[in-house]
Formats: C-alpha cells, sequence, structure tokens
C-alpha cells in the first residue's frame, strides 16, 4: 500500500522541483535586466558628469557610422565623366577636333581679256586656332576658255587656260554662335597658268566597234609660274545643331583672284605671233561645304 504513496510523492517532489527550476530562471533574466539598466544609467550618469563638468560630449561621443557617397553628384569618380564634370569617354574631344576641311566648286568671272568665263573646283584643309579665326591650305583648279581675239591672232581654231594653285588662306568668322552667318577670307601663294590653243583633228575610238571622230588637239601652249592673291567674303549655313554647336557648314562664296602673270609675246608651237597682257584677274564663286 505504501507504492502508491511513494509514487505519489515522487511526482510532488519533480513538481516542486519545476516550480524551482523555473523560478530560478526568472531571477536570473530579470537580474540581467536590471544590470543591463543600471549599466545604461550609469552610462547616462557619466555623460551627465561629464556634461557638468564642462568637457564636451562629442569627443567622448562614439563615431557616427559613414554614409555612402553618391558618384552621381560629385564631380570625381567613374561615372563623373558621364555628365560633362570631365574624366570619362564623354569628356574626351576627337583627334580631328581642332581640324576643318572644306571642298566646293563654281564658276569664273573673268575681270581681264586674257580669259573668259569657266569653272572651278577648291578643296581645302587646315586648323581652327579659336571660334572665329581658321587658317586653310587650299587647292584650286580652274579651267576657262580663251577669248576669241586671242585665239585668232595664232590662226588655231581654238583654246582654254589651265590655271592651279596652293595658297594659305585664313578664314575669320564673324558670327561664331549664329546658324546663318558672314565671314571674311583671303590669302595668296603659288600660281601655275597654262595656255592651249587647239586644232579639231581626226582622232579613232575603239570600244565594242572602231569610229572615227574630231576632238580638239593642243597645237601649241604656253605657260608661266608666278605668286598670286584673293580676297572675299562669304555666307554659311551651319547644317545641325543649335546655337552655333555643329561645325558642318554649307557656304557660298566669292572672291577676287589676281594671277600676277607677266606680259608675254610668243609664237606658240610655230603658230602666229600673239601677245597677252600682264595679270589674270577673276572672280571665282565658290558653293561648298565646310566642317
Amino acid at each position: 500500500m505504501s507504492f502508491p504513496r511513494s509514487v505519489s510523492l515522487m511526482r510532488h517532489v519533480s513538481f516542486l522541483g519545476c516550480l524551482a527550476l523555473c523560478a530560478a530562471g526568472v531571477a536570473s533574466a530579470q537580474s540581467v535586466t536590471s544590470s543591463d539598466q543600471t549599466d545604461t544609467s550609469a552610462y547616462s550618469s557619466s555623460q551627465a558628469g561629464l556634461s557638468a563638468s564642462g568637457l564636451p560630449l562629442a569627443e567622448f561621443a562614439l563615431p557616427e557610422s559613414p554614409e555612402p557617397a553618391s558618384s552621381a553628384s560629385e564631380g570625381t569618380g567613374a561615372g563623373a565623366g558621364q555628365y560633362g564634370n570631365g574624366g570619362g569617354a564623354a569628356g574626351k574631344k576627337g583627334v580631328l577636333h581642332n581640324w576643318t576641311f572644306e571642298a566646293g566648286g563654281g564658276f569664273n568671272a573673268p575681270q581681264s581679256t586674257s580669259i573668259t568665263y569657266g569653272g572651278q573646283l577648291t578643296v581645302g584643309a587646315g586648323l581652327k586656332f579659336n571660334k572665329y579665326l581658321s587658317g586653310l591650305i587650299e587647292y584650286q583648279y580652274m579651267d576657262d576658255k580663251l577669248p576669241g581675239y586671242l585665239i585668232a591672232e595664232t590662226g588655231a581654231n581654238g583654246g582654254y587656260a589651265h590655271i592651279w594653285s596652293f595658297t594659305i588662306a585664313p578664314v575669320v568668322d564673324l558670327t561664331p554662335k549664329a546658324n546663318n552667318g558672314f565671314y571674311v577670307t583671303g590669302g595668296g601663294g603659288f600660281y601655275r597658268k597654262v595656255t592651249s590653243f587647239t586644232d579639231p583633228e581626226e582622232e579613232e575610238y575603239c570600244y565594242y566597234f572602231c569610229e572615227v571622230g574630231v576632238v580638239p588637239e593642243v597645237v601649241g601652249h604656253f605657260s608661266s609660274n608666278q605668286g598670286g592673291w584673293n580676297a572675299g567674303a562669304g555666307f554659311y549655313h551651319r547644317v545641325g545643331g543649335q546655337y552655333g554647336e555643329s561645325n558642318t557648314k554649307l557656304f557660298i562664296e566669292a572672291r577676287y583672284l589676281d594671277v600676277l602673270t607677266p606680259a608675254s609675246v610668243s609664237n606658240p608651237s610655230g603658230l602666229g605671233t600673239t601677245a597677252v597682257a600682264a595679270g589674270t584677274k577673276v572672280i571665282p564663286v565658290t558653293l561648298g561645304v565646310r566642317f
């Protein structure tokens, strides 16, 4: 009969032991909480004491965690170049940034008696020194007919004059920020003039079959090498861009050109004697593009 009583006793002891362990755990947790509060209050008290003693709290305060720097708002870093602040691919200028090129053609209006109307081709390349001034080296080729009196003196049937040159030509932009603007130009350099006289002659052409035609053949010529100068002005229109951003311009210009050819009296290749006055003066009008 004592076995059930001893089992019941053991249950009570176990229950009481569990209660004791739970109580011990609660007491321990309260002790830790109290200790934390004590430390916090102690820290607050020490801070208050430092403040009361006249010492600045900033010297004893813990540093704040650093904030990440924003590369988009700064002028440095890998992304700075893409906002135009220098650096990076967008801030670099191309190899041809300071170079300028031109190409054009047009007609020539004669201002002297040694040539008549004709056509011309002009190309050039150079450097842009600033937004106002550029310097170009130009090559120009002119093809002009000869006046009738000059051809008649030699007894030839026709003739022409070819003038080619290399010159230095500064260009001054008077309105560098305008979409439609004006400029002045001029310069000088080396000129070569070749005056040729022609007669019609038969010549055979052979492609898929052969035939005989009449073409002008040079029967006499004379030439000269000399200096020359030119001066003029032009109007341009920018293509693309706004507020002077584009470097591509369509232009039309007129210059006064004086080729300093000497006076000559010659008998080219056995033809009749002809006299040519000094100086070859012409006004070339050019339509072209510059960039």
